[in-house]
């Protein structure tokens, strides 16, 4: 570890150093089951991670979107009921899957590339849930070219439970004196850029108190 946990002092392309090459991108999806083959993607947001001059991260800007459900797709009435989502309302103004899909990814590729990171590495609250029906529906529209790691994650309900003893997303961003609204909860924009404020404090004190990794380029 280094004892100063200023990454400014840094060259360029900081942020890749920092986590191996990956650019941390925080992702929440909105679904209507729990089945990533058998019920549909509903809404996506996206936030990637940034670094400042003095060396801490924040949140970017978040990129989003409603989903029209697939072909064939099924609705669990309990989770559209939890996420108060009407699949078919005309108001939500959605997007086919794979324009949906396209309209995250191209940013986030740009980014990728600005930052000289490898790939982009979905950031979580529970991750394994979203990177299912994300690479689900990857699948479904061939796209060939996906930005994000097939199956690495960071997920902040782990680090949450280590930085404050808290696993809910709501619970830990209390606990991270972020401040929480319930009225605003399990949207996909409202719960992804809170899942990335969470996430930036924690790397922050992480980096502030324990000390930047040191990153070996030859491993």
């Amino acid at each position: 570890m280094h004892d100063n946990p200023d990454l400014s002092a840094e060259p360029e392309y900081a942020i890749a150093r920092r986590f191996r090459g990956f650019l941390p991108v925080v992702v929440d999806i909105e679904t209507a089951g729990f089945e990533p083959h058998k019920h549909a993607l509903l809404e996506i947001a996206a936030v990637p991670v940034h670094l400042d001059e003095q060396g801490y991260f924040y949140p970017g800007e978040t990129v989003s979107a409603h989903v029209e459900p697939f072909p064939g797709a099924k609705f669990d009435a309990r989770s559209l009921e939890f996420n108060g989502i009407d699949p078919h309302h005309p108001f939500r103004f959605a997007k086919p899957e794979q324009e949906a899909l396209e309209s995250i990814f191209k940013p986030i590729r740009k980014l990728v590339k600005q930052e000289q990171c490898s790939r982009a590495i979905l950031v979580g609250h529970n991750p394994a849930f979203d990177l299912g029906f994300l690479n689900a529906a990857i699948e479904r529209c061939k796209i060939k070219k996906q930005p994000f790691h097939a199956f690495s994650t960071f997920d902040t309900a782990t680090l949450a439970g280590l930085a404050y003893g808290q696993t809910v997303l709501a619970r830990a961003v209390m606990a991270a004196g972020l401040g929480w609204d319930n009225a605003e909860a399990h949207s996909a924009v409202y719960d992804a850029e809170k899942t990335a404020q969470l996430f930036c404090k924690i790397v922050n004190r992480w980096d502030k108190n324990i000390g930047v990794p040191y990153i070996d380029s030859d491993l």
